[in-house]
């Protein structure tokens, strides 16, 4: 199964060990706050669905390891938007590692493998409108605005790219293995 390595950045498979970590992120008030917390309950479910996603579709969400620490910092991927066959770019990161880029090289490294290894057409993103951060990490991957929706019972705005018009930077993705 794929891994992707990016100059600050390890994205690897879920296991099952990885749930403490999960849990810590999932748990947080602040870092869910446009998500909502997550109990244990739900963090398992979640974590089973991360590993189920690759097994069935070949791609899914990544825990995102932060090379000079080993850390396990967040989770960052594709999975389908709610109740559509689109893909969706998703992430969540540990506060202590927000306003660092790290979203947006991770979702660099991963709409490249969307387009270039699982050749998707099209990929999508959303957010709260209030989510300043997370919008700007969708507009600076190449992300264009479409419209306001609701998906997940939340009013969002939702953007999206498709493989014609996305620009890489190769600077941030180096390896795959």
């Amino acid at each position: 199964m794929p891994e992707i390595e990016t100059a600050r950045l390890r994205l690897r498979h879920f296991n099952l060990n990885d749930f403490d970590h999960l849990f810590r992120l999932y748990s947080d008030v602040e870092i869910m706050r446009y998500l909502s917390p997550r109990t244990k309950e739900q963090t398992q479910a979640s974590l089973s669905k991360h590993i189920q996603q690759w097994q069935q579709h070949n791609f899914g969400m990544w825990a995102v390891i932060y090379k000079e620490t080993g850390a396990m910092i967040g989770r960052c991927g594709l999975g389908f938007l709610e109740n559509t066959p689109e893909v969706e770019l998703g992430y969540v990161f540990d506060k202590s590692y927000w306003k660092m880029g790290l979203a947006t090289e991770a979702s660099l490294a991963t709409l490249k493998f969307g387009f270039w290894e699982v050749k998707l057409d099209r990929i999508v993103a959303i957010a709260h409108p209030e989510n300043i951060a997370s919008v700007r990490v969708i507009q600076k991957v190449g992300m264009k605005y479409e419209k306001n929706a609701t998906y997940y019972g939340h009013d969002v705005v939702y953007y999206a790219v498709s493989h014609t018009e996305w620009q890489p930077d190769d600077s941030l993705y180096i390896s795959q293995s």
